[in-house]
């Protein structure tokens, strides 16, 4: 596999958003303490958990970047951004949940804070989560995508702390903090459900969206020379780079040539789908393939 610079970049986002977490996170919780506000420091405390998520990330990236295949790992490191993405997802998905526990909690006993130290930590969280979301945005991969829901949710989360202090310069309503938070977190519950979702099937080697197995097979058997398919498999190896497999039936073949003409034109039938390895098997004779008879 050739090595794709968009991935360099997002490693280098990914340790960039990373570095800016942990720093915030020390942050929060000083603050926190300064402000009397549990709202903070369990934001702090769901932040380290983004910041390990974040770290995880960033490393699993550089392994996937890593160039070509080894003994180990014959198709490269690519698939361990699936890898990334899944625990990144499972982590949201617990932190999500310890924050909708607090936000009911705080229902029944909501805190006076000091809401003049909330506007400036609100609007300082807002700036450093809002960027480092910002350079994490561009990424393809599902690791990138679900890191993006989590600095999201940390800036949604910032906003509505920030929207709260203001109000509560004017109106004890502290009832609001947990409505927010409450709101907020079954947002981001249905972003990253979907990824979540995605990351699963994937990873179950599940055919890649928009990829329609049926017209690949249509395409192959409009090739000269092939009567049949068999045993055809599409699956992904990170979301973006696919992989593609079929034992080709082949008829009336009278000499060598043909049979190599017919491994060019197959792949050159599949190259609107881009795929990153495709592997066909040539067969004279259906009747001998070993994989049909343990069918």
């Amino acid at each position: 596999m050739g090595h794709d610079h968009s991935h360099e970049s997002s490693g280098k986002n990914l340790k960039l958003a990373f570095f800016i977490n942990v720093g915030f996170t020390i942050i929060e919780i000083i603050g926190g303490f300064l402000t009397n506000s549990v709202a903070i420091i369990s934001d702090a405390l769901h932040d380290l958990g983004d910041s390990l998520s974040l770290g995880l990330a960033w490393y699993i990236e550089g392994k996937a970047n890593k160039k070509g295949a080894t003994d180990e790992f014959s198709f490269g490191y690519a698939r361990f951004r699936l890898l990334g993405a899944l625990i990144n997802s499972v982590v949201l998905v617990a932190g999500s949940i310890y924050i909708i526990y607090e936000a009911i909690s705080r229902f029944q006993d909501p805190e006076a804070v000091d809401s003049k130290y909330m506007i400036g930590f609100a609007i300082l969280g807002v700036l450093a989560n809002g960027y480092a979301a910002w350079r994490v945005s561009g990424g393809k991969s599902l690791n990138d995508k679900v890191v993006s829901w989590h600095l999201l949710e940390d800036v949604l989360g910032w906003v509505a702390v920030l929207i709260v202090a203001i109000i509560l310069q004017f109106k004890d309503w502290y009832i609001l903090d947990p409505i927010l938070s409450l709101g907020i977190t079954l947002y981001i519950l249905w972003g990253v459900g979907g990824r979540l979702k995605d990351t699963l099937h994937l990873l179950l080697q599940g055919v890649p969206a928009g990829l329609d197995m049926q017209e690949v097979k249509r395409q192959l058997q409009q090739v000269n020379h092939v009567s049949s398919i068999h045993h055809m498999h599409v699956w992904s190896l990170d979301g973006e780079h696919h992989v593609l497999t079929a034992h080709l039936v082949l008829e009336k073949i009278s000499h060598f040539d043909q049979i190599d003409d017919v491994r060019q034109r197959a792949i050159e039938s599949v190259e609107e789908w881009d795929f990153s390895h495709h592997t066909f098997q040539l067969e004279l004779d259906k009747e001998k393939c070993p994989m049909l008879k343990s069918h």
